[in-house]
């Protein structure tokens, strides 16, 4: 895909650009994302994982298809061109299916990688990191390599099959811990060495030549790594420059390679521009933004006990614990100690596993009658101060309209917009939100 490559090709000629990756299926995420990215000229990369989307549904219940239509409609209504949305495909490969023998299991991948590329993804994370049900553990580099070789010869044929040609780009490499935020407390990472690097990179040239798809190798755009940064339930470990020094020179040998940095979320704005500098020019961002969308909304439910009588209230807080209970598979493995600890996780975890339960019937119910009990007349400034500040400011200034729908919005474009100005070469004053009128 040009564009992806005209963007690396700008880094590595020493220019202060990158991308970061929407890592989220919540509408309301993409919407926020959609309208934001809007308001520029830049790409927006939106991201699905191999366990929210895949040929059998997910647990979205999409296919790539589903959510390739889902964010063209939005697009639509966000008047964003489709030309800048660049969607991608995280954590490609065998993950979903580890209990079954690796053979099985790679089978189900390549339907995985055929089924994004038909749909029109065009940046495939290609990792077939994960041990298998009979493999050792863990993986050689080696063996990870040939796998994803056979991966990547699939995304080829079935490109060249339904577009005539292949403009795909991939990215190789996983990082650790798995992703999506780390199930235990941590003290401290440790960075990917250069040598690890190097080996990794290594491994997979030599398979791609092996497979006869020595002609992708320019493609491959990025190498995921761990530049120690991550996140638990309660606890963020800041990017520090100096640890992760001998690993970004060590890119700079490789002219059409960045690093992409997962679990990225909640880090500090310098961070991310410090991020980019350092040639870890992809960021991916996921938890981070429906955790926002999540204190907007508890924001909005505390407001609406304050207008609304109670046995109008949505009640969306008790019956989302409620659904949380009832249905534990979300987060049971991932939240451990005392049962109010367990509570505290559930509700405010930096992990947020919340984000798997908005789509419940019940929930989305309670979230309708949220936005009517506070349609019916105006927030009072002296509750938007009290639990949306920012918002609270923005709308006495004019740039933001007071609707329940833009608060919400805005308060996950919080997020987005430090990425954004860490992304773009251009001053953060250049993207200043217009006055409402």
């Amino acid at each position: 895909m040009k564009s992806m490559l005209d963007l690396v090709a700008q880094h590595k000629q020493g220019e202060q650009v990158g991308i970061y990756a929407v890592c989220s299926a919540h509408p309301l995420v993409l919407e926020a994302a959609l309208r934001l990215a809007a308001q520029g000229d830049q790409l927006l990369l939106v991201e699905a994982t191999s366990n929210q989307v895949d040929q059998f549904g997910g647990y979205t219940g999409m296919t790539p298809a589903d959510f390739r239509d889902l964010l063209h409609r939005l697009a639509a209504e966000c008047d964003f061109p489709v030309q800048r949305l660049v969607l991608g495909g995280d954590h490609l490969g065998p993950n979903r299916w580890q209990s079954e023998p690796a053979e099985q299991a790679m089978a189900h991948a390549e339907g995985l990688i055929a089924s994004y590329v038909a749909a029109g993804f065009k940046k495939i994370h290609l990792d077939c990191s994960m041990s298998c049900q009979g493999d050792p553990v863990p993986l050689t580099d080696e063996l990870v390599a040939a796998r994803a070789a056979r991966l990547a010869n699939v995304a080829e044929q079935t490109a060249t099959q339904q577009f005539g040609h292949s403009d795909l780009v991939y990215v190789i490499g996983t990082e650790v811990p798995v992703p999506g935020g780390a199930h235990e407390e941590l003290a401290e990472l440790a960075v990917t060495t250069p040598e690890a690097a190097r080996h990794t990179l290594v491994a997979h040239q030599q398979a791609f030549e092996q497979a006869g798809l020595v002609q992708i190798w320019p493609r491959v755009i990025g190498l995921v790594v761990q530049p120690g940064v991550e996140f638990d339930h309660t606890h963020v470990i800041d990017y520090r420059p100096e640890r992760a020094a001998p690993l970004s020179r060590m890119i700079e040998a490789y002219p059409h390679l960045v690093f992409e940095a997962h679990s990225t979320d909640y880090q500090t704005p310098d961070a991310y521009r410090q991020l980019v500098r350092d040639h870890f020019a992809i960021l991916k961002v996921g938890p981070a933004l429906t955790f926002a969308l999540r204190e907007a909304l508890f924001a909005l439910a505390a407001i609406e006990e304050e207008l609304v009588v109670a046995k109008a209230c949505s009640g969306l807080r008790q019956v989302l614990e409620e659904t949380m209970l009832d249905r534990p598979d979300f987060w049971r493995s991932h939240y451990q100690g005392s049962p109010n600890e367990c509570r505290l996780a559930r509700g405010y975890s930096y992990s947020d596993r919340i984000r798997y339960y908005w789509p419940d019937s019940r929930v989305d119910d309670c979230y309708a009658r949220l936005l009517a009990n506070l349609a019916a007349e105006p927030i009072p400034l002296p509750l938007l101060s009290q639990h949306l500040p920012l918002q609270y400011r923005k709308v006495r200034q004019g740039t933001l309209s007071p609707r329940v729908h833009d608060l919400i919005l805005d308060q996950v474009q919080e997020v987005l917009r430090q990425y954004a100005a860490a992304c773009s070469a251009v001053p953060a004053s250049h993207s200043r939100l217009t006055p409402v009128v």
